[in-house]
């Protein structure tokens, strides 16, 4: 909607309202504001002067009509969106205001009344007395998106898969890996599945379930590699082994017994090998502290639809300038509309903070590709000033900052893999860190096979994109579980929660980086500190 300072002017001169240009400009900003055009605008403001006896126009009088005179609408609708004009003379508050989604929409009670905001819940490293207040866009950060061999810059075709095509990339994963660990366990040859042999065996092959129910001890199957067993498969009988983590989609090799080619006695289970960590150049390595906030959605809670909690981030954004903000995407309005105008909110709240912006797409995003890996958002509406600044990766994303690696996806992996993860310990274990050290050692963001019914996977792309390049320096894992914070194999894992939990607030997580002298050849030299902290 176009508004006519000039119009404005002339509406005003047939009543006699002479009009200084401030005041012309605010009367135009209520006409957008209001859905009025000039003419209807003026005619309520002059039936308001009318009214109240008011017989010239100054900024009091206009502020007492805008408070009690235009009739107010509502401003956005998904026949009627936002305008340009709108948005660009309007607060962050105003924009994502609850009259912009709906007349009735009221903020939460229970979010608003919370009283816990600012607590810091979970802590990792030296936090004692580190400044988490960034430099904004001062520090200039290296960004590099890291591909293997390429990253995903955009849309495919998906749903086209043939059964022989996912069956000849996890045949792939199979000799891949296991090619892998013979070389690093020095492994002379592996047995077929299916040959008897009255010597102890070595096997290779992927964890798989004995039917279509969740995984147990006594369902295990391991299917062998092409090469080897043709695919064959075979039950697993763990009771002799004293310690195991599995889950279908394994990639393992096994020693065990296997006189009768019908059942394999495991007696030893083959550790996992992750990849090496990346190694910086010498202008990466010269870099001051970084700070990072990690945020993942939902950005409203489940009461309302006022997106308060995304507000009170962009809040904490402006004030703190983190160096970079990584926002994990759950916008799930169906409305690209809604969705476009809650990326124009943050990144125009936050441009004052010059801090970067990486916005990694969910499945849960109702209105983009519903597709396992996801390309990332498209956006053309970005200002010279924003492309800078802002940057839309895939998901799953491994990315270079100042040369320490992250690993960012925004599935659910934890839950995921937690409901068909089995294992047996002779002492105490963490179920969290089974899984991340399973994502690590499988060297993939996905690693679960098959995956559950509402994860739409595209295997050869899945085979291309989503597979890690080098062991991340930071993996962050957000979940609908416990947030936390650990250090799995030299890799610092993160689940910074999600910012809202039904209809009260969530967490979100914070890091300082920070590079020191080392032996490189030999350490890494980098520091992590980290929060989970809540909203």
């Amino acid at each position: 909607m176009l508004v006519s300072t000039k119009q404005l002017v002339e509406e005003l001169q047939i009543f006699g309202l002479d009009c200084e240009d401030v005041l012309t400009e605010k009367l135009a900003d209520l006409c957008v504001q209001y859905g009025q055009n000039e003419e209807g605008m003026v005619g309520e403001l002059v039936a308001f002067c009318t009214s109240t006896g008011k017989a010239c126009l100054t900024s009091d009088i206009l502020n007492s009509f805008e408070h009690e005179g235009p009739q107010k609408r509502p401003i956005i609708t998904p026949e009627t969106p936002l305008t340009k004009r709108n948005v660009s003379m309007r607060s962050p508050h105003q924009i994502l205001s609850p009259s912009s989604f709906s007349p009735s929409a009221t903020p939460s009670q229970k979010y608003n009344s919370r009283n816990n905001r600012g607590e810091v819940v979970n802590t990792f490293g030296w936090s004692q007395g580190v400044c988490w207040s960034g430099r904004g866009g001062a520090g200039n950060p290296s960004l590099k998106v890291i591909g293997y061999p390429e990253p995903l810059t955009g849309s495919y075709k998906s749903m086209f898969q043939k059964l022989p095509d996912i069956r000849e990339v996890l045949t792939c994963k199979i000799e891949e890996l296991g090619s892998e660990l013979k070389e690093h366990y020095k492994i002379e040859a592996f047995t077929p599945l299916l040959v008897p042999v009255q010597e102890p065996v070595t096997l290779l092959g992927q964890i798989c379930c004995d039917s279509n129910g969740k995984l147990n001890s006594k369902s295990v199957m391991l299917e062998g590699d092409r090469e080897h067993s043709s695919g064959a498969q075979i039950p697993v009988d763990l009771s002799e082994l004293r310690e195991y983590s599995l889950f279908p989609g394994q990639v393992v090799i096994m020693e065990g017994i296997n006189t009768t080619g019908r059942k394999l006695v495991a007696t030893k289970l083959y550790e996992g090998v992750p990849l090496p960590f990346y190694q910086p150049t010498e202008e990466e390595r010269d870099f001051e502290q970084t700070v990072i906030f990690l945020a993942c959605g939902p950005y409203t809670t489940s009461d309302s639809i006022t997106y308060d909690p995304l507000l009170d981030l962009i809040t904490l954004i402006n004030q703190d300038r983190p160096d970079i903000c990584i926002l994990k995407c759950l916008l799930t309005s169906p409305f690209e509309d809604v969705f476009k105008q809650c990326l124009r909110t943050i990144i125009e709240g936050t441009r004052s903070s010059g801090s970067h912006l990486i916005f990694v797409p969910s499945l849960r995003d109702v209105h983009h590709d519903p597709v396992y890996p996801q390309p990332p958002f498209s956006y053309s509406d970005l200002s010279r000033e924003d492309k800078k600044r802002v940057q839309f990766v895939s998901e799953p994303c491994s990315l270079s900052i100042n040369g320490v690696i992250f690993g960012l996806t925004s599935t659910d992996l934890l839950f995921h893999m937690g409901a068909e993860e089995i294992s047996c310990s002779a002492g105490a274990s963490d179920r969290f860190s089974r899984i991340l050290k399973h994502i690590l050692t499988q060297r993939s963001y996905y690693p679960l096979y098959p995956p559950p019914e509402d994860m739409p996977i595209d295997y050869e792309h899945l085979y291309a994109y989503a597979q890690l390049p080098v062991t991340p320096d930071v993996l962050v894992v957000p979940s609908e579980l416990r947030y936390f914070v650990k250090d799995i194999l030299g890799c610092v894992c993160v689940n910074p929660g999600r910012l809202t939990k039904g209809q009260v607030g969530g967490t979100f997580g914070r890091l300082y980086l920070r590079r020191k002298p080392m032996d490189w050849e030999k350490q890494r030299g980098l520091s992590i500190a980290a929060q989970v902290v809540r909203i």
